[in-house]
């Protein structure tokens, strides 16, 4: 749903358009290295704590670009080589701790929750280094861990056999393609007929939109039989709590569409075995309402009217780091989110602190900037006043967008070029 923040200033000059000159064989092996940790804290105060690290068999993740970020996120993880220092891993995400320190609650309580990230399988000994930033972008916290992949209480999953799974879209290998995994939520074991069917809608839905259509052939996208002992989701103002696979349930952080799960580590323990690099958990539901972070994973509720549209805004959130573009009189809260004093890392908004880099170059001489919302059919491109929950100060690209209502058809064109963007930064540079 929501969710922005950064990083490094240091690490800002590297650029993910240029390839890395590292070979992915040089540093890591074919495996991947899961890291759990925990994150806790308040409003004043964060800690960064290494839980567990385990093996997995293959890595579905890029090859290519790996000391590099697609986009700053609101945290990021660096992997250097400790015998030569080098950075040769990056990965940023949205955790939803994050988005916990920023409410009422926790200027009072301290809440603890559960994060996995996952890097390649290092050939030799590893710093690892992760940050938490504000919205400001300035780090919250930092840890460092020193990692030998011959450690013997890195736990050995390699032999663990996978949950049932199908294949909905096989377009080649992992080392090609970007792998989606779809995740059953609150449907029982009877029910995962239903689910299938529901997965195959949703999968049909992503890939009807622009630029996901033209670049399906470089999709693997699985379901995940992931069986919960009751039917349904959490909805806690109806005090409805049914026991789940992953504990999801609407209401986080008291607003009610609003859907999410902290048991991270459970959804990662669903997916042993089964190649993925990006994750949508669909929850057997007929409450409106989803949620979707960078770089983590997106809940969608799956059998209301808006399911399909709900899908793929969720996907904008948590595959391209999209934010919302929909916004509210005196949404405080959610405006805290985005700093005002630096330009978003997020690519469909701008406050025009640094706007070269982003849509600028679509918007066509003559058009009046900012772009007055009666004139949209004739610029529809420009800089119109509103968004990321901002009335004022924050400018999208076009009047209407999948990031801002359901019953828009398609991403606007900045959407678009950002999710084209992510999308190449995942795949094997392009031949020229």
């Amino acid at each position: 749903m929501r969710t922005r923040l950064p990083l490094l200033a240091l690490l800002l000059a590297v650029s993910f358009l240029s390839a890395s000159a590292q070979h992915f064989s040089s540093f890591f092996r074919d495996s991947t290295l899961r890291l759990d940790y925990i994150l806790s804290g308040n409003s004043e105060k964060t800690e960064i704590t290494p839980d567990e690290h385990h093996l997995l068999s293959g890595w579905a993740g890029r090859r290519y670009h790996l000391d590099s970020l697609a986009l700053r996120g609101n945290a990021q993880l660096y992997v250097h080589d400790e015998a030569s220092g080098k950075l040769i891993y990056a990965f940023s995400f949205n955790p939803l701790y994050l988005e916990w320190r920023q409410t009422p609650l926790a200027k009072t309580e301290r809440r603890t929750y559960e994060e996995v990230l996952r890097i390649p399988y290092p050939k030799a000994p590893v710093r690892v280094e992760l940050v938490l930033c504000d919205a400001e972008q300035r780090p919250l916290a930092e840890q460092t861990q020193r990692i030998d992949p011959a450690d013997i209480l890195i736990r050995d999953h390699t032999g663990k056999p996978a949950l049932p799974h199908k294949y909905l879209v096989h377009s080649g290998d992992s080392k090609d393609c970007i792998d989606l995994a779809i995740l059953a939520e609150g449907y029982k074991a009877s029910e995962m007929d239903t689910f299938l069917k529901d997965a195959e809608a949703a999968t049909e839905a992503l890939f009807s939109y622009e630029p996901f259509k033209s670049h399906r052939q470089h999709f693997n996208v699985v379901a995940v039989f992931s069986p919960s002992e009751e039917s349904g989701v959490a909805v806690p103002r109806e005090k409805r709590w049914p026991r789940t696979a992953f504990s999801s349930h609407f209401d986080t952080f008291y607003s009610d569409r609003y859907l999410t799960t902290r048991q991270v580590k459970a959804i990662n323990n669903a997916l042993i075995g089964i190649p993925h690099e990006h994750l949508i958990i669909l929850a057997n539901s007929e409450v409106y309402g989803g949620g979707g972070m960078y770089n983590s994973y997106l809940l969608s509720s799956t059998h209301h009217k808006w399911y399909l549209p709900v899908v793929v805004h969720e996907f904008g959130h948590s595959f391209g780091g999209l934010t919302d573009e929909y916004f509210h009189e005196g949404d405080l809260a959610a405006a805290s989110e985005h700093a005002m004093t630096v330009e978003p890392w997020e690519q469909n908004v701008t406050n025009l602190k640094d706007f070269s880099g982003k849509w600028s170059h679509l918007i066509k001489k003559g058009t009046p900037l900012p772009t007055p919302a009666k004139l949209q059919k004739k610029y529809p491109v420009g800089l119109y006043e509103g968004g990321a929950y901002l009335t004022k100060g924050m400018y999208r690209a076009s009047y209407n967008c999948r990031m801002r209502t359901n019953d828009t058809p398609d991403f606007c064109p900045a959407c678009h070029l950002a999710l084209g963007k992510v999308i190449d930064y995942h795949l094997p540079p392009r031949k020229k």
